[in-house]
């Protein structure tokens, strides 16, 4: 089953055990929440995956400010 959260986010029990990843690519939401966390600058993460954009970036922000909000993520 595949899920899109939104324009770069999709959910996939194929693709990573189902954890959020960024569409067409294996990278995981948590990597680049982690490498936000240890002091990365967007810039630096675009650096380290470049498949993915600042906008990408901002989308995993947005993805874990609404999950910690207790929002729905998706819909049926």
């Amino acid at each position: 089953m595949r899920v899109e959260v939104d324009k770069y986010i999709v959910i996939d029990t194929e693709i990573c055990h189902g954890k959020p990843t960024f569409k067409g690519t294996r990278i995981m939401v948590w990597q680049v929440l982690e490498m936000l966390k240890i002091g990365y600058s967007f810039e630096d993460i675009v650096k380290e995956f470049p498949s993915l954009t600042v906008d990408h970036v901002k989308a995993t922000l947005d993805f874990a400010a609404k999950k910690a909000a207790g929002e729905r993520l998706v819909t049926a």
